[in-house]
């Protein structure tokens, strides 16, 4: 099913140095600005897919994450464009996934997953007792006098007056609607993609998204697992990393921590919202890609593309998905069916559309 695709892509990158995802600083596998801007041209808009009706593989999905078989269904993109959209139907949670730990309940017998702490001493760093005894001298109050461990649910109660860490409760019954255009369609700009901003949907039918609100701005920390995802206050798990590469985030930033997922650089590891493909760190030959523009993508070809296709790679600081997109994405992208979950314990409101708001 449309495996085969040749992806020509011609743009103009301007580079400029602002901020946008992680504050981390960059390396020399990373883009050496943080965002792009790709010049408003005729020939950035040009694109030759063959005679392929889809970039997107359907048959990739796992369906161990699925409702029902994906379909193909009519759409307008957020320029106006109307054209044809993968319409995936994701579950709650893969029947096949495990996950966790998230928060641990003493910082002196357990240890959670983890975390990006944005404050004095920044980095990644494991939910144990050296990393919340280290929030404590910085004035956040986590755990009481015998080191129990404030846990709080986002879509419901919080311990008051202290900091909690954030585990939502799944809801078996929810479901998301998720709309990725089949053929890319280049935008003037790319899409910034701010905190909690939709990213894409990995190919195990879990959905992406990007950094996960700060410790600094709402006093509470939703915890991650080792894979770098957690149960948003609706009831379903989401990712906010590249998880099938994220021990080697892991490893660049010192911390000991291991995703029990199968690990590699240079794997599919889902689409992005603007229907391109996500791949970890490094090329097919296990090199890390030396021409990446600032959302971390470039032309080359994979194992599922031979020929060429455009495509964002994982960064090796965490967290490390793309800090934009390139191509336009569809009205209504990303639908669920629960009823609380938006900006719930400390996640910002919105719609959760690409540039921002969604969901912790």
């Amino acid at each position: 099913m449309y495996r085969y695709v040749t992806l020509t892509v011609i743009i103009v990158l301007t580079f400029v140095m602002t901020a946008c995802g992680s504050s981390t600083e960059t390396t020399a596998q990373e883009p050496a600005a943080e965002t792009a801007l790709i010049a408003a041209t005729d020939e950035a808009q040009e694109m030759t897919v063959g005679s392929a009706d889809s970039v997107i593989d359907l048959a990739f999905f796992d369906s161990a994450g699925l409702v029902q078989d994906p379909t193909v269904v009519d759409c307008t993109l957020t320029d106006g464009t109307e054209t044809q959209c993968a319409e995936v139907v994701v579950k709650y949670l893969p029947d096949n996934l495990e996950i966790g730990p998230f928060c641990p309940d003493n910082i002196y017998e357990d240890e959670g997953g983890i975390w990006e702490w944005d404050g004095e001493n920044p980095g990644v760093y494991r939910l144990n007792e050296a990393f919340f005894t280290m929030l404590k001298a910085q004035g956040f109050d986590f755990y009481d006098a015998d080191g129990n461990v404030y846990i709080g649910d986002p879509a419901g109660a919080l311990v008051a007056d202290v900091n909690n860490c954030l585990e939502a409760v799944a809801d078996e019954m929810v479901e998301m609607t998720v709309r990725i255009p089949l053929l890319p369609v280049m935008a003037e700009t790319p899409i910034e993609l701010g905190t909690v901003a939709q990213v894409g949907l990995a190919i195990d039918a879990v959905p992406i998204f990007a950094d996960a609100p700060s410790v600094l701005d709402r006093g509470h920390l939703p915890a991650l697992d080792l894979c770098g995802g957690h149960i948003d206050p609706g009831g379903w798990y989401h990712w906010h990393a590249t998880t099938t590469d994220i021990d080697a985030s892991f490893a660049f930033e010192e911390v000991d921590a291991a995703c029990q997922l199968a690990q590699s650089g240079s794997s599919l590891f889902g689409y992005a919202f603007d229907g391109f493909p996500m791949y970890g760190s490094t090329d097919q030959d296990g090199t890390m890609p030396t021409d990446l523009d600032g959302c971390n993508g470039h032309v080359a070809a994979t194992t599922e593309y031979p020929d060429g296709v455009y495509h964002y790679h994982a960064g090796l600081a965490f967290p490390n998905l793309p800090t934009c997109l390139v191509g336009v994405t569809a009205n209504n992208a990303f639908a669920t069916t629960a009823s609380a979950g938006v900006g719930a314990g400390g996640g910002p409101g919105g719609d959760g559309g690409p540039g921002g708001g969604g969901r912790p």
